[in-house]
């Protein structure tokens, strides 16, 4: 099988080069470090026997800002040394910026064909591979197997159109899955799926709780960021956030802005587009409006008083942005789009959320929030109006979400220890 996956994933990346090239034109700054990408990884300091090196590979800026918890509570220990690797170049920078004092080295993951692997390989000489969520790349673990390295996948999960693509080809699918030493399922719905496809993960949680796992910002705090967003002090002032927003959801929450302040309600827009290449076209639309508008990348942090849409079209701030808004939209969740983005920044910041119908890949999470009253999922673009508009003019109602919402996300942490639990005994178990 191994052989099989060898012949066939080059042949399927061959086929979809073209649209990745493109990709990588469009969004730029692939030429820095590309040579790692080909397999020629930095040179590392010699191996110490009393160490455990760990290469955790995690794709882009999502993943990196999860695995932060883990990789600090891994070096904590005292027992590993760690090379972390992504795919992007957004993920590689914020890698560079967060972790460079955590990990030994941080690189760019080379393409998973045989040659490129191979020589990263020979290169980081791991002791233990980490995936995250739901990366898997075949020759990477058909590397790990022929050198008898253990492998593990965690904050594991299966997105439903991943899962169905893992039934539909079960033979397959299994004897990659069945690579890993362990699979950490983030749920207990993934968990599920898992041993559907014969396997046999453990549940640890989703590590993004930890990841936000701060209190709600002090007051002074958040006027202040308030204040430099442009959108002042004055405590009736409404600060909607769309979290990662995608095309169609911009018009959407433009409009919602337009009706509500025409109601007589100051509402305020910080806008976070999930790609931010887009910022030209969400630009001209916003500024169609009229509104008074703030863009991030061009115009500097500080936004002037009177700021009524502030374009954060920047990486690596959302959850830092989030403490300023009062009530959130989740993105990716209006149709055309499926899947959604995660709610649980919004969370544990206490703030009251709303999202579309789609919101797939955190089915479990949005169940826990609706639950506890802290999230409002809306049928299209005329419920979300509707919903925001009631929230803006029942403050006690916002903020009673807000609060369920925080007090769900506490209940949930913890991820991160199990966690790195699971890996050290795993060491422990092996010497």
């Amino acid at each position: 099988m191994s052989w099989a996956y060898r012949i066939l994933f080059p042949l399927l990346l061959l086929l979809a080069l073209p649209y990745y090239v493109w990709r990588m034109l469009r969004r730029g700054g692939y030429a820095a470090g590309f040579i790692q990408r080909l397999g020629f990884f930095p040179a590392l300091p010699a191996k110490s026997p009393a160490l455990t090196r760990i290469w955790i590979q995690a794709v882009s800026v999502g993943e990196i800002e999860a695995i932060g918890p883990l990789l600090r509570q891994l070096k904590a220990s005292g027992q590993v040394q760690l090379i972390l690797t992504t795919t992007t170049s957004t993920g590689y920078r914020l890698a560079l910026e967060r972790y460079a004092e955590v990990v030994t080295q941080v690189g760019l993951f080379p393409a998973d064909l045989w040659p490129c692997s191979a020589l990263a390989w020979r290169r980081i000489q791991p002791d233990r591979i980490i995936l995250i969520e739901g990366e898997l790349w075949p020759e990477h673990l058909a590397q790990a197997r022929a050198r008898g390295i253990p492998a593990f996948l965690i904050n594991a999960r299966l997105s439903d159109r991943s899962f169905a693509r893992h039934r539909r080809f079960r033979t397959l699918s299994h004897a990659l899955l069945s690579r890993f030493t362990l699979i950490a399922a983030g749920s207990a719905e993934d968990a599920a799926r898992f041993r559907e496809l014969g396997l046999n993960p453990i549940i640890t949680g989703n590590l993004k709780f930890d990841v936000a796992g701060d209190d709600a910002p002090a007051s002074e705090e958040r006027l202040a960021l308030r204040t430099a967003l442009g959108f002042g002090t004055d405590p009736t002032t409404v600060v909607l956030l769309g979290s990662s927003t995608w095309p169609g959801e911009e018009t959407a929450l433009l409009n919602t802005v337009r009706d509500v302040r025409a109601a007589g309600i100051d509402l305020r827009l910080l806008l976070v587009p999930r790609h931010a290449e887009r910022r030209q076209a969400v630009r001209a639309e916003i500024s169609a409006t009229g509104l008074p508008l703030h863009q991030r990348s061009t115009e500097g942090t500080v936004a002037p008083t009177g700021t009524v849409i502030h374009l954060a079209d920047t990486t690596g701030e959302l959850r830092r942005l989030t403490r300023a808004a009062d009530l959130a939209f989740c993105g990716k969740s209006l149709a055309p789009h499926d899947g959604g983005q995660t709610p649980v920044e919004c969370a544990a910041a206490g703030i009251a959320i709303v999202y579309g119908p789609h919101m797939t890949n955190f089915r479990d999470i949005c169940r826990g929030l609706e639950q506890a009253e802290a999230a409002c999922r809306v049928a299209d673009p005329t419920a979300l109006a509707g919903r925001i508009a009631l929230l803006c003019d029942e403050p006690s109602r916002r903020l009673e979400a807000g609060r369920r919402a925080m007090a769900w996300h506490q209940g949930n942490r913890g991820a991160t220890a199990r966690t790195v639990a699971l890996i050290l005994d795993g060491l422990q178990a092996s010497r």
